[in-house]
């Protein structure tokens, strides 16, 4: 019998003894050596396999000048054995049981083991600054209003570390501000990636897939913020994000101009470019007052690169211009040279 995959250390007995009563058993009687050549060990641990065995009845010593050994009756031996074991695991649950409710009683200062609760004004931002430095891999954020303002606006100005990479979704009506713009362009500017999207269930920074930070309440995130170290919690707030990404349109900062009307002077492969980004951000429901101060144009130049999409598209409505711009696949990053604005 193959006894590899019995779990012996249950019942008490070490794999050694385990293996000899399995032995003892499918034979009449056997001495020390015996024991120990059918097993494979020495002597002198086939002894003491066999001592243990005896202490815990399971096996019996004979008599005469080489002692020999016989297993005692498998089913009432182990099955006394396996009754003495489970006592003693039933005394052991209700150590568990009285330990669980002494902890229990003790817990609560120490609930920030799973949530924190932060509910001062100089709390939130202080924490987020705490948790964007101390993150070492990678900062999952979701943005969208309303931004707070005053103390807690600070923290705009931190960065993340170097080698972290951070992911980025924007709500596409609150992208109006300097604040969020600023935001973003830092992230971007690090190596950060950002998305718009029309709609966000909720304000989020995920830090290192280890922890959480969202507000209490939706629509006054000023009245607080958890901080979630759980980590089912966590992974489900991660899916959530990753949810969110999937469905969200990417934007690219890395090509904006910081002077006024920057489109002029570009060459025409430029300019191109610069109306598909614009088209791109009209797809996901951006105002065209966001599009303006993201790609720091004029809105006259904005109006114009629409007009003229529309004059090759053959479409005279934005909601015209941006269905049949994504079926000329102007809206992708790809560029194959065809079909594109001019």
């Amino acid at each position: 019998m193959d006894v590899t995959d019995v779990p012996w250390s249950a019942t008490g007995l070490d794999p050694l003894a385990g293996r000899v009563l399995e032995y003892l058993v499918a034979v009449r009687s056997a001495d020390r050596d015996e024991a120990a050549s059918a097993v494979g060990v020495s002597p002198s641990e086939a002894e003491r396999a066999l001592r243990h065995l005896a202490d815990a009845a399971l096996a019996t010593q004979t008599g005469g000048a080489a002692p020999r050994w016989t297993a005692a009756p498998p089913r009432p031996s182990l099955g006394a054995l396996l009754a003495r074991r489970r006592a003693e695991l039933a005394r052991v649950e209700d150590l568990v049981e009285r330990l669980s409710e002494t902890h229990e009683a003790v817990s609560g200062p120490r609930a920030t083991d799973v949530v924190e609760v932060l509910r001062s004004e100089d709390e939130v931002p202080a924490r987020y600054r705490q948790l964007l430095m101390g993150s070492s891999s990678e900062v999952l954020h979701l943005a969208k209003p309303p931004y707070v303002t005053g103390a807690s606006a600070s923290t705009g100005a931190v960065g993340v570390t170097p080698g972290v990479q951070m992911r980025s979704v924007y709500e596409t009506d609150g992208f109006t501000d300097s604040v969020s713009l600023m935001t973003a362009l830092r992230g971007t500017g690090e190596g950060g990636k950002l998305r718009m999207t029309s709609q966000i269930p909720v304000k989020l920074v995920i830090f290192d897939r280890a922890a959480a930070l969202l507000p209490i309440w939706a629509d006054r995130p000023s009245s607080g913020s958890l901080v979630v170290h759980s980590p089912a919690l966590v992974m489900a707030l991660v899916a959530l994000f990753e949810s969110v990404w999937e469905r969200a349109e990417p934007v690219s900062l890395t090509r904006r101009h910081d002077l006024p009307d920057a489109d002029r002077g570009l060459p025409a492969s430029g300019r191109d470019l610069r109306t598909r980004e614009i088209l791109r951000m009209m797809a996901v429901g951006m105002k065209d007052e966001t599009i303006a101060r993201i790609l720091n144009v004029s809105r006259r130049t904005l109006q114009q690169h629409i007009s003229d999409a529309g004059a090759v598209l053959g479409a005279r409505t934005r909601f015209q211009i941006a269905l049949l711009a994504a079926k000329q696949g102007w809206l992708s990053d790809r560029s194959d040279g065809a079909d594109h604005p001019s």
